[in-house]
């Protein structure tokens, strides 16, 4: 049997164990933990502590929570999670404030929403109770199409189920009374995360950050065999440091990695940091799915 032989029976294999896999259900361990150490940025775009010291008032009254945002993969537009800091009173409203507004630190994400009032929510239930803001909300906005409107909806449960840190559904309301979000019904569920989540995703470094030295490097994917490669490219977008992490699984969901990575060789300036998937078909297949974030080196 030929090399090329036995790769194409691997991945096929791999292909039927995936679905065999997603087709039981979403997950209900997913990595939504807030961050453990690294910096979120609020939505003013300044840097603050993911775990805030109790000296701090200001800290004190901001939490992190996981926003999920929309941006394109090799399999189409898939969700994007970015921790964010939002008010600690009342962190369910900031985090459909920036869901809906679409304000990514991130260029590279969108928001599926429609402008305008963010609905309110009630995470502290189960199941989670949404609050739509008017009688719009029910029906699909002009220009959205149904696959737009069905990953919007995990855009919301997604979000607001990283904020409850529960997978819990999601109830749609109006005025007190049952209603559809976009005609997609009343009460709605995640969807197994290999299905609408990019299969590679960076938490630390965030968009913006400065590094030094050495810095660490983590984040999720589900990828061949768990490997995770990396890369730092220059402005210019030539590689000038690369390596790989290793997740601690592969196929039915995404998993965390973690690396550390040196850049203590790089000359001080601008650089993108990239993880991606890793690509055992050498380029036949659909290409690997990427997620990048720019970086300072000082």
């Amino acid at each position: 049997m030929s090399a090329r032989t036995r790769l194409v029976a691997l991945l096929s294999v791999a292909a039927l164990g995936l679905v065999a896999v997603a087709g039981c259900g979403s997950d209900t361990t997913a990595e939504d933990q807030r961050p453990a150490s690294g910096s979120t940025k609020d939505a003013g775009g300044s840097t603050e502590p993911s775990e805030p010291s109790e000296s701090s008032d200001d800290a004190a009254d901001t939490v992190a929570v996981p926003i999920y945002f929309v941006g394109d993969t090799p399999q189409g537009p898939r969700l994007y999670r970015e921790f964010r800091q939002v008010p600690a009173g009342d962190p369910a409203a900031g985090a459909l404030a920036l869901l809906t507004s679409g304000e990514a630190l991130d260029p590279d994400y969108r928001t599926l929403f429609p402008g305008g009032d963010a609905p309110s929510a009630q995470v502290d239930a189960d199941p989670i109770v949404v609050s739509l803001p008017d009688e719009s909300w029910t029906t699909m906005p002009d220009g959205m199409s149904e696959d737009d409107a069905r990953l919007a909806a995990q855009q919301l449960v997604y979000t607001l189920q990283g904020v409850a840190q529960a997978r819990s559904a999601v109830e749609v309301q109006l005025d007190g009374a049952p209603a559809d979000l976009f005609g997609l019904g009343g009460e709605l569920s995640d969807e197994p995360e290999i299905d609408v989540r990019a299969l590679v995703n960076v938490t630390t470094p965030e968009e913006g950050a400065t590094v030094s030295s050495t810095f660490t490097a983590s984040g999720v994917s589900s990828s061949f065999e768990a490997t995770t490669p990396w890369e730092i490219r220059s402005g210019e977008g030539t590689v000038v440091a690369k390596g790989f992490a290793t997740a601690e699984g592969w196929m039915d969901k995404l998993y965390p990695w973690e690396t550390e990575v040196d850049v203590s060789d790089l000359e001080p300036g601008t650089y993108t940091f990239v993880a991606m998937t890793d690509d055992p078909s050498g380029g036949e297949g659909t290409g690997p799915t990427e997620d990048s974030k720019t970086i300072t080196v000082q």
